[in-house]
């Protein structure tokens, strides 16, 4: 191989590193576990990054239209600085159900031909849309077709009913404005805004239900929108971790629904920026023991995974009919080897190398590695040949046995006690209020503070959880004794 071609070659694998993360960005929240049309959590749709139409979000029946950002340039010496730009998005496209029924098609909520089961769904088709060598303020209109895909679906030779996929026009622009900068060194600002200028139809909602109108905005909105940005003849300067020339400027930047990050590695060109509609660090990257989307970005392969496979045989079988997407994440987890499985298990790199835990498999990294520096006094806790890491090490502790006084009673494990989420640590804790749970645990941190870890007595798959010591976790005065 010659050194263009090593050349060429890196840069492949670059750009393929960056589109793994921007395609995980893309798809987030596009169906949750258990992958079902019936399940509650899958009925509200759709994901981050919704665009939504004209005058959806003040009727309250969509998103608001458009996403800003600023991003920091600092161009080079000797070429003219300019951006190509990627925007990209799921073009939302219902599927209608229909049975044969003589010479004509009916729609119905559900058809059954042998082993598969459609139902009708909101499916998500890939946009992207390429804009060069942008180097001045410029407006860029966006038109997308929309369309109608006829699917037949036989039962042997007789076709027993169709899949009717429609699409409706989808309008919108990308404005661009530069900005030159007075800083400690040459400095540009790059002013970038997405919006949907499409209109959506208010008046067949009118004097129906609300999902109505919701749905009728879903169609006709940018959903998971962002761009990928690449600049050419300068660098894109860190908004999170800018050089301290360029602090004042990266704290004065806007965002509004979205959130630039570098992507690449640590030392490498600073061309590539990705403007996410989720909050990610510098740098994010996709596990490589991760052997496929679950389409839940920074939750854990390894427990999706589990769940799928104690899904029954019909909950798969709805799962496969709801999406093509969630079936392929039915067969890849029915036939996961043990050795896949077990490399998901959990793996720690050095950040600084810039690589990512496995416990997040799917996920960017966004907490997941361990930079040893951060331990850099453990040499001074004496614990003997056990780690200082490992709960043995400290002996006056003991999660299992210990107790807590709430109210007046010693909580420890096997209590039961109804929950009152007060710091709401987790944005869902406010769906656990007033539900009974199981303690597991009783923890102290290093700080003296008491957590007391939990199973949820609602939840069928508390057996799992502890087995595998995935807990709720609260304070003892969110906790009240029950017996």
């Amino acid at each position: 191989m010659t050194q263009v071609d090593a050349a060429a070659s890196g840069e492949e694998t670059r750009l393929a590193a960056a589109r793994r993360v921007a395609d995980a960005v893309l798809f987030e929240g596009y169906i949750l576990y258990p992958y079902r049309s019936t399940s509650a959590k899958n009925q509200m749709r759709w994901q981050f990054g919704m665009l939504g139409p004209v005058g959806a979000a003040q009727a309250g029946v969509g998103e608001e239209a458009g996403l800003r950002t600023t991003l920091l340039v600092a161009p080079g010496s000797n070429a003219e600085v300019g951006l190509d730009l990627t925007l990209r998005f799921l073009h939302p496209q219902y599927r209608a159900v229909e049975r044969a029924a003589g010479s004509a098609f009916e729609a119905v909520d559900e058809l059954s031909i042998g082993g598969a089961r459609w139902v009708p769904w909101h499916e998500g088709v890939v946009c992207e849309v390429s804009l060069p060598a942008i180097t001045s303020d410029t407006v860029i209109p966006i038109e997308i077709a929309g369309g109608e895909d006829v699917e037949p679906l036989r039962d042997g030779e007789r076709v027993a009913g169709r899949l009717v996929r429609t699409r409706e026009p989808l309008r919108g622009q990308v404005r661009v404005s530069w900005r030159p900068l007075d800083a400690a060194g040459p400095l540009v600002a790059v002013d970038m805004g997405v919006e949907n200028v499409g209109r959506w139809n208010r008046s067949g909602a009118e004097g129906g239900p609300r999902t109505v109108a919701r749905d009728l905005a879903a169609r006709v909105s940018f959903a998971g929108a962002h761009i990928v940005a690449r600049v050419r003849g300068g660098r894109f300067l860190s908004l999170m971790d800018p050089p301290s020339w360029a602090a004042d400027a990266a704290a004065a930047s806007h965002q509004y629904r979205c959130w630039p990050v570098l992507l690449g590695a640590q030392g490498g060109p600073d061309d590539l920026v990705l403007v996410s509609p989720i909050i990610l660090s510098d740098r994010p990257a996709v596990a490589p023991e991760s052997p496929g989307d679950f389409f839940d970005a920074t939750e854990i392969d390894e427990m999706l995974a589990l769940r799928v496979q104690t899904l029954t045989d019909d909950e798969k079988a709805q799962a496969r009919g709801t999406d093509p997407r969630a079936a392929e994440i039915i067969e890849r987890c029915d036939t996961m080897s043990d050795e896949t499985m077990a490399g998901l298990h959990g793996v720690v790199r050095d950040r600084d190398g810039g690589a990512v835990a496995a416990d997040l498999a799917d996920a960017v990294h966004l907490a997941c590695a361990v930079d040893a520096a951060d331990h850099s006094d453990a040499t001074l806790l004496d614990t003997g040949d056990t780690p200082w890491w490992d709960p043995a090490s400290d002996a006056s502790v003991a999660p299992e046995s210990d107790t807590v006084q709430i109210a007046g009673v010693a909580v420890g494990k096997g209590s039961v006690v109804r929950l009152h989420p007060l710091r709401r640590a987790d944005a869902q804790d406010m769906f656990l209020a007033d539900q009974t749970a199981t303690v597991a645990a009783v923890l102290h941190d290093v700080d003296g503070a008491v957590h007391v870890a939990v199973t949820l007595d609602a939840d069928p798959g508390n057996d799992l959880h502890a087995w595998y010591g995935r807990y709720h976790y609260f304070a003892p005065e969110e906790l009240e004794p029950l017996r």
